[in-house]
């Protein structure tokens, strides 16, 4: 049998998806079941526990399609967009609804239950998430669900950004997360794939992957510009223009914009040196 990244390959020794029959050794084989993320955000762990590893984050419209439902609130199964395979809790999965229409066009925004920003708040959603829209109402579309959301902070689902180097720059001082792509947190591959996803070019999940699959690579000494890619071993960044870069990483503990000699003597210092550039 060949080998498979576990990531994006929803295969086990006891079970596997029926797409991969032939392909891979399992005990068993099964369709799955296709189902859509309800909640603003959903964590897509390592193992089936709360105290697992975050590997990514599944926003809501995205499908999933599960494999296993362990009974005890947790479904193993593959996300539709990245591919990325892991255990989502039970409760942020529902039948998929109306096709989504839109998506959150900023970073983030915040639904109410009725027509009136003076209501509570119901959720609060992250550039990404996509909804079914049912109509305009006013200043506010309103979702399949009856959710009401400020129209102005959505996009139809065509719309795409021109410069993804603008959407990360949006992200500066967010939160660094290990596995997170939202708003409230996320990670310095999750960045580069929320920002290049939002102006239309596909993305996988990881900074390896990213490395593989983006771009075509230039030599280690030349000039570099707006919008390359910087890879170490386990990490990423985007160069803002000649001089500076932005990232999201553990250092700052935050999505950084900081000059680009500095941060590459700061990693390799740490071990770390320049792997490789890609220019999308």
């Amino acid at each position: 049998m060949a080998d498979f990244d576990p990531r994006v390959t929803p295969a086990r020794p006891d079970l596997a998806a029926k797409y991969l029959e032939g392909k891979v050794a399992a005990a068993r084989f099964t369709e799955g079941t296709l189902r859509e993320v309800t909640a603003p955000q959903a964590p897509v762990r390592h193992a089936p526990s709360p105290e697992a590893p975050l590997d990514t984050e599944a926003l809501k419209g995205e499908r999933f399609t599960v494999y296993e439902d362990n009974g005890e609130g947790w479904c193993w199964g593959q996300l539709g967009g990245d591919g990325y395979v892991g255990w989502m809790p039970s409760h942020a999965l529902v039948a998929p609804g109306a096709a989504p229409t839109d998506k959150v066009a900023v970073l983030r925004t915040l639904a109410f239950s009725g027509p009136s920003i003076k209501l509570p708040p119901v959720e609060a959603l992250s550039l990404g998430c996509m909804l079914a829209i049912a109509k305009r109402e006013g200043e506010f579309a309103v979702t399949a669900s009856g959710l009401y959301l400020p129209a102005r902070h959505l996009a139809s689902l065509g719309k795409m950004e021109t410069d993804f180097i603008t959407v990360a720059e949006r992200f500066v001082g967010i939160p660094y997360l290990w596995g997170g792509k939202t708003s409230f947190g996320l990670d310095c591959s999750g960045l580069v794939q929320v920002s290049l996803t939002a102006s239309g070019i596909g993305c996988p999940r990881d900074s390896d992957m990213q490395e593989n699959a983006l771009g075509t690579a230039i030599t280690l000494n030349s000039t570099v510009k707006r919008g390359d890619l910087l890879f170490w071993p386990g990490h990423v960044a985007i160069v803002r223009d000649n001089d500076t870069l932005i990232h999201a990483n553990g250092f700052h503990m935050a999505t950084a914009v900081e000059p680009i000699r500095d941060a590459v003597a700061r990693i390799e210092k740490a071990g770390s040196r320049l792997r490789s550039v890609k220019r999308i």
